[in-house]
């Protein structure tokens, strides 16, 4: 290689100000056409099941999984009259991170997949993990242990194949810490630091590590918090991931405004930030 398609090769890689903005530098496109073949943890969830109907309506092949039998079969019967081309689930607690190798290996015996979501979590209680932290453990265990756990094995098989989509929904509440939901906001921020080593790690191998960062949705996790503008709808929220999947991202704010947003909040100086209530 002559010096000059050296620098050549490094300035393509050189993100350019959109890309910037909207999560750096496309590393896997899907390619038009190709059916996809997904898996959905947490299949049930408001979101997984809006990113799950896009897909359907795509003709997509769908694998479920989530903790209720009756609302898998109820969601596989929706998927498939919306246009999947195959649905099959898997009753399972995704949070039980010590059989995820054997849920894993089950799936891809009966079914080869291309892509994954990671869709679940519990939002949890600031106020009483404040008050008994092993609460707080429980919850960690979920959003960020058990997740780490299912990426792991994920990643490792797709590394293997040298190809891949591993989307994980985490949450704009780990760009920064609040009063209100440091603990939530912890394992969030986490995830988002883990995520960004195995995109680091993977990128290489052709596998795209989508990192989803929604603000507030209308789902039953936020059915307590007051409705306001700037809420969207789980629908609109799983359109937004299946798109962002497909063109190769590696960071999506949804709604998109999310990302100014928290860029403020983010650059808001400690000494300020610590006296405010938001």
């Amino acid at each position: 290689m002559t010096d000059y398609e050296s620098i050549h090769q490094k300035l393509l890689k050189i993100p350019t100000p959109r890309e910037r903005l909207l999560g750096g530098i496309v590393t896997s496109v899907k390619e038009k056409g190709a059916m996809e073949r997904v898996v959905i943890f947490g299949a049930t969830s408001a979101i997984a099941v809006g990113a799950a109907r896009e897909w359907a309506a795509r003709g997509a092949a769908i694998y479920l999984v989530a903790r209720s039998t009756e609302k898998l079969d109820a969601l596989s019967r929706d998927l498939t009259v919306r246009g999947a081309s195959e649905v099959k689930f898997a009753q399972f607690d995704c949070a039980d991170y010590r059989r995820h190798g054997v849920l894993v290996s089950e799936i891809e015996r009966e079914f080869t997949f291309d892509t994954v979501l990671i869709a679940y979590g519990v939002l949890g209680n600031q106020e009483a993990s404040q008050r008994d932290f092993s609460l707080a453990v429980a919850d960690l265990e979920v959003n960020l242990i058990s997740v780490m756990s299912l990426v792991t094995e994920i990643a490792n098989r797709f590394e293997e194949r040298r190809s891949g989509h591993i989307a994980v929904i985490t949450s704009v509440a780990g760009d920064r810490g609040r009063k209100s939901n440091y603990f939530y906001g912890t394992a969030k921020g986490a995830l988002g630091i883990f995520l960004q080593g195995v995109r680091n790690r993977l990128y290489r191998s052709g596998v795209q590590v989508l990192t989803i960062k929604p603000g507030f949705v209308a789902t039953p996790m936020t059915a307590h918090l007051k409705r306001g503008p700037l809420f969207a709808e789980p629908d609109s929220v799983g359109r937004g991931i299946v798109k962002a999947i497909a063109r190769g991202r590696d960071v999506v704010y949804l709604p998109w405004f999310w990302l100014v947003i928290m860029r403020i909040i983010q650059h808001i100086p400690e000494f300020i930030f610590k006296r405010m209530s938001i």
